[in-house]
């Protein structure tokens, strides 16, 4: 029996976000040097963007399950290796933050604590927001309260109409995607640390034990090996890999004679808690409370290069197009790209006035990437990319840890006390 439980996911890659609208007037040519990140003409007579894919807009979004396309965030690059054109310089010189400076048109961003309560006597007239969002272009569909602490992980496992969460009150709770019903709740004994699906399985990390469900089957299996808290999971080369409170990376192999996961490896190096998984290009990276990223070999498990570039805890790593994303409570974003020697190096830094917690990407209604970007100060910031054009904001009563991504445009936020349901607006038709 294979891991992916025959359902392994397809990342394809989502095409860049253009830094100016296709015309008529452009050459209908990707520009080679916007391919490589380094473009320094503006305007620029070729597209700063990928042309549409033969199959159309739906290939684009669509795995043939009717899950959309996700970021390569947990289990792969969706494009090229993570490599730089031979004319690769680190001169910051690219589309990177280009149109950085386009803001959302927004009003005072507070929301209105009398309107939280129910009783604001200014109505339209008030100062501070109505609304737990800023920005026209998705919508609040549901918010489902029962968890008694923050949600730590979203997860829909393959073929399911049930969307799991898990949480620091010890709890993983199920609900009825159609409803929105809660359908029943796992007692663990312990705080979820870290919860994510592949194929019908779903993996709940707590502390000392990885708890592992086969949702088609009901089978239950206990992985026995972390030491302290399991802060992140990631699925990749068939393995299931585990970051832990002590620092090491442990990896578990499917056994189909057995009917059970099997250690395969420890992967040590890290100081600190590993905190940030992601798996892309053959490699596996982790990000720590020692402040480092590594990268390591998925061949060979052996540690290839450690990045210190970060000051702060690296929260959440992110893998899209050739590039790789990580976020830190040092209030930075940044975006990594590979050398010909191989060595990644910082190509754009991106500034925040708080502390980043988790990172994650979806195309929007119109097929374009969005970053989405959890802060410390209980919001989510939504970018377009390559450009951090700011699309919009989600606000919460307490921190965001928790972000997924599902079907049909909608996509999850998880704080304090449940989750809420988003959903992307249909486009509008150019006339």
């Amino acid at each position: 029996m294979d891991l992916d439980g025959g359902n392994r996911r397809v990342f394809n890659r989502l095409g860049g976000s253009s830094a100016a609208s296709p015309d008529s007037s452009k050459n209908q040519k990707v520009c080679y040097h916007w391919r490589a990140g380094k473009c320094s003409r503006f305007p620029c007579p070729f597209l700063h963007r990928e042309l549409p894919h033969p199959s159309g807009p739906a290939a684009a979004t669509s795995n043939g399950s009717g899950a959309p396309k996700r970021f390569a965030d947990d289990s792969g690059f969706s494009g090229p290796a993570l490599r730089r054109g031979p004319n690769f310089n680190n001169n910051h010189n690219n589309s990177w933050g280009r149109m950085g400076a386009n803001k959302v048109v927004r009003k005072t961003e507070k929301v209105c604590n009398y309107w939280v309560q129910g009783n604001c006597s200014y109505g339209d007239k008030c100062r501070f927001l109505h609304s737990w969002s800023l920005g026209e272009c998705f919508t609040l569909l549901n918010h489902l309260d029962g968890h008694q602490k923050v949600v730590t992980g979203i997860a829909l496992p393959a073929g399911m109409d049930k969307l799991y969460t898990g949480s620091k009150d010890e709890t993983v709770r199920a609900w009825d995607t159609n409803t929105g019903q809660c359908m029943g709740v796992i007692n663990l004994g312990g705080e979820v640390g870290c919860m994510i699906s592949e194929g019908p399985w779903l993996f709940v990390g707590i502390p000392n034990v990885v708890k592992a469900w086969n949702t088609q089957t009901n089978q239950e299996l206990s992985l026995s090996g972390p030491v302290g808290q399991v802060y992140t999971m990631v699925v990749g080369n068939d393995l299931l890999f585990a970051g832990t409170q002590d620092g090491t990376i442990l990896a578990w192999k499917f056994n189909a004679v057995t009917n059970n996961f099997e250690p395969a490896a420890s992967l040590k190096g890290h100081t600190l808690a590993v905190v940030s998984l992601v798996v892309g290009a053959n490699r596996l990276y982790s990000g720590s409370m020692d402040h480092s990223i590594k990268a390591w070999s998925l061949e060979t498990l052996q540690c290839l290069q450690t990045l210190t570039e970060h000051t702060s805890v690296v929260m959440s790593l992110l893998c899209w197009e050739q590039f790789l994303l990580s976020c830190s409570l040092d209030q930075t974003i940044k975006v990594w790209v590979a050398t010909e020697s191989g060595n990644l190096e910082v190509t754009y830094t991106h500034k925040e006035e708080h502390g980043l917690l988790n990172l994650r990407g979806m195309p929007d209604s119109e097929s374009k990437p969005v970053l989405m970007c959890s802060c410390n100060d209980n919001s989510v910031r939504l970018y377009d990319l390559p450009s951090f054009s700011e699309k919009g904001k989600i606000f919460a009563k307490q921190e965001i840890r928790a972000i997924e991504v599902g079907p049909g445009g909608l996509f999850f936020t998880g704080d304090g006390t449940g989750f809420r349901v988003w959903k992307w607006a249909e486009a509008v038709p150019k006339p």
